[in-house]
Formats: C-alpha cells, structure tokens, sequence
C-alpha cells in the first residue's frame, strides 16, 4: 500500500502510541511522556490544537472513539482517562476508577462505545463502563486464568466477547457483557 503522506512531528523524539479519528482529520499522540497531543490537519499541515495533561506517568495506550468523539488514554500511572471535546479544542478528563495495583497498559472502545476494556500489568482486564446514577466510570474485573501482564486486547464486533494477548504467550478470549449496561 502507498504512502500518502508523511507526518512530519519534529519536536517528537518518538510516538510509542497514537491513534486517528474518525475522519483521519485528527491526530491523538503521546511522545513517550505523561501528555497526549491533540493535532490537526489544516491545509495540508498538521498543526497541534490540544495538550491532554491530567496522566503523572507516561501514556500507554490511546483510543479514539469514532462516534462519541471521545478519547480513552491508559498510563503508567494506574489510571485511565475519558477525554469529551466540551467545546472545540477544549477537553474534559474523566477519570476512570479501575482498581489496579500495576500499570495500565492498552486500551479499546467497544463498538458500542458505551464500555471499554484496559489491559493491565495487575494480570486483569479491567471491563470499564459509565455509570449515570454516580457520574462516573467504574470498572469489573476479568481476573481468571491471566497468569501475566495483559499488553494487547480487541474487541469482537458484536461487543460480547474479548481477545486478549499476554506477556505468557497466551492469547484468551474472555465474554464482555456488563449486566448493568447491557439489554
């Protein structure tokens, strides 16, 4: 496949994680520190719009949410965010509790986008949801048999079931339902 084009983010000395979205119109990174870069593309450039500055450890994973717009960010701070873009340009953390004791270490929007999941050094996948009644993201724990750090997860389509790779060199698949959340 053809590249289209380069993106040329000089001031960054590496991109451990970034992801696009919806539109590819918009860049979220992290350059390998506890910030994660809002850019985009204007005439041609891409300009840097936002700097997301809530995480006090470097950022693991990033996730876009392609129709809420908004931003899921992981770190090595034992929490995750959910970003929503207030006004333009303007973002709103929300943390999210997740209950861990290690590294938070990827994460990934359901096709829903009403949960996510957050793969952990703690040897869990944190199952992640919103919860109305206290205004807030709680997580549920998928704990059994991961015997090792959870570095890579995806989503199947219907949103019931998840894959998840691990640092013993086992990939699991794991049912997602949340009963709250789920009709």
């Amino acid at each position: 496949m053809p590249v289209k084009e380069i993106i040329n983010l000089n001031e960054c000395e590496c991109i451990p994680v970034f992801c696009f979205n919806k539109d590819f119109k918009r860049l979220a990174i992290s350059p390998n520190n506890n910030e994660v870069c809002v850019y985009s593309e204007i005439g041609g450039t891409w300009k840097l719009e936002s700097t997301l500055k809530e995480h006090s450890e470097r950022v693991t994973g990033i996730d876009w949410a392609k129709n809420t717009n908004r931003i899921l960010t992981c770190g090595a701070d034992r929490n995750a965010y959910v970003w929503a873009e207030e006004k333009p340009k303007e973002w709103k953390p929300s943390l999210v509790i997740l209950r861990i004791d290690r590294a938070a270490i990827t994460a990934k929007w359901a096709p829903s986008e009403t949960k996510f999941a957050v793969g952990t050094g703690s040897k869990v996948i944190c199952l992640c949801y919103y919860e109305e009644s206290n205004d807030w993201w709680v997580s549920k724990h998928i704990k059994k048999p991961i015997r090792s750090s959870v570095l890579c997860i995806d989503w199947h389509p219907s949103g019931t079931a998840i894959a998840a790779g691990s640092s013993d060199f086992c990939a699991r698949i794991f049912s997602a339902g949340i009963k709250e959340i789920e009709k």
